[in-house]
């Protein structure tokens, strides 16, 4: 399994990483929150100290849970009852206290682990049959996943990289609600880093170019929608 873990101090890093390297699990460690957001995505499970020297932990679980389901596990010193509250209210699968036994840090890693496999068990079968579907219509608007491609009125519009990758993760939730965090993190890698008003520009572009005003609706506060033409 590929860790990361966000931990300040450098002695308690490395002996965590010893003992997940003996169990088999490959650890990045992080230093800061920033780096959080960076890796999140090639990681299986994120160890999560609210002690970092850039941002509270818990800013960082939140801004991480507007765009990843990754299972998280606090490990912190600040063991007070509203630390906890609030880290497991804002998405945290667990919450441990130090020192904590590092046999009981694995058997935890391994309940998490095992609960998120089994909660993503029915989505994985949906998504699997989703891929089938690489053409998604909306109106006389067709969107060629695969092959990148998209047609209005059966005359192609020629999209760049960045219009087609955002128009890509709408359609490919047609009929959701996206919000402009995971835009950002999907088309840009990195939801924290990107630059919010390039996103914007874009879907200005992208909407002028499609010249079907309903298909990519703003949901004010949230994100986006696409597919419904009679929206305004």
């Amino acid at each position: 399994m590929q860790v990361l873990l966000a931990e300040d101090d450098d002695g308690v890093a490395a002996a965590l990483v010893e003992v997940l390297y003996d169990h088999g699990h490959i650890t990045r460690r992080v230093r800061y929150g920033r780096d959080v957001l960076t890796y999140h995505r090639s990681s299986d499970l994120l160890l999560l100290d609210l002690g970092l020297p850039d941002t509270d932990g818990l800013d960082v679980l939140r801004a991480l849970r507007a765009v990843s389901d990754l299972p998280v596990v606090v490990l912190t010193a600040r063991g007070d009852e509203r630390s906890v509250v609030r880290g497991l209210r804002l998405g945290a699968d667990d919450y441990l206290v130090k020192p904590v036994r590092l046999a009981e840090l694995l058997a935890r890693i391994d309940a998490v682990t095992r609960r998120n496999a089994t909660r993503n068990a029915p989505a994985a079968s949906a998504a699997a049959l989703a891929s089938a579907v690489r053409t998604v219509r909306a109106g006389d608007v067709e969107v060629e996943l695969d092959a990148r491609r998209v047609r209005v009125a059966g005359a192609e519009v020629e999209l760049t990289t960045k219009e087609f990758d955002i128009l890509a993760v709408l359609a490919g939730r047609a009929g959701t609600a996206v919000s402009r965090e995971q835009l950002l993190d999907e088309v840009w890698g990195d939801a924290h880093h990107a630059v919010s008003r390039s996103l914007d520009v874009h879907l200005t572009q992208l909407r002028a170019k499609l010249r079907r005003p309903g298909l990519l609706t703003t949901i004010r506060g949230f994100g986006y929608r696409f597919g419904n033409l009679d929206e305004d």
